[in-house]
C-alpha cells in the first residue's frame, strides 16, 4: 500500500442534502475534501501526465455528484463520490472523502458537522 496521496481540499458546493424539511426545501453549502491513495512514483520520476490521476477530473466528478440529486445522508454522498473516484483509474488504491455541512440546521452553537468515509479498491 502506498503512502502517496492526491489531496483536494475545500471544494465548495451548494447542494441538496439532508433529512429535515428545511434541508429538503433548499440546497445548503457543503465543503468536500478528497484524498486519493495512489502510487505517484512514476508520475514524479517521469513528469509525464500519463501516470497521474487528474485532480481536475476528480473535482469535477465530485461536484457533479453532489449537485445532481438530493442525498438524505452525508454518508451516502461521501460513498458515491469515493466509489466514483475509485472507478477513474485502476491504480487508485483507496479514496477518503470528507463532506462537511458548513451551516448545519442545529439549534446549538456549532460550527460544522460532517462525515469521513474511506473506500478501498477491491
Amino acid at each position: 500500500m502506498t503512502r502517496d496521496r492526491l489531496e483536494i481540499r475545500k471544494l465548495r458546493v451548494v447542494a441538496p442534502v439532508g433529512l429535515l424539511d428545511v434541508e429538503r426545501a433548499s440546497p445548503q453549502p457543503l465543503e468536500i475534501d478528497i484524498d486519493v491513495e495512489v502510487d505517484l512514483s512514476e508520475a514524479g520520476a517521469s513528469d509525464d501526465e500519463r501516470f497521474m490521476v487528474s485532480y481536475a477530473v476528480v473535482t469535477e466528478r465530485a461536484a457533479e455528484i453532489a449537485l445532481s440529486s438530493h442525498h438524505d445522508l452525508l454518508e451516502s454522498l461521501a460513498t458515491e463520490i469515493g466509489t466514483a473516484t475509485l472507478s477513474l483509474s485502476t491504480t487508485i488504491e483507496a479514496v477518503e472523502v470528507t463532506v462537511t455541512k458548513l451551516r448545519p440546521p442545529i439549534a446549538l452553537d456549532i460550527g460544522t458537522v460532517g462525515v469521513r468515509r474511506r473506500i478501498v479498491a477491491p
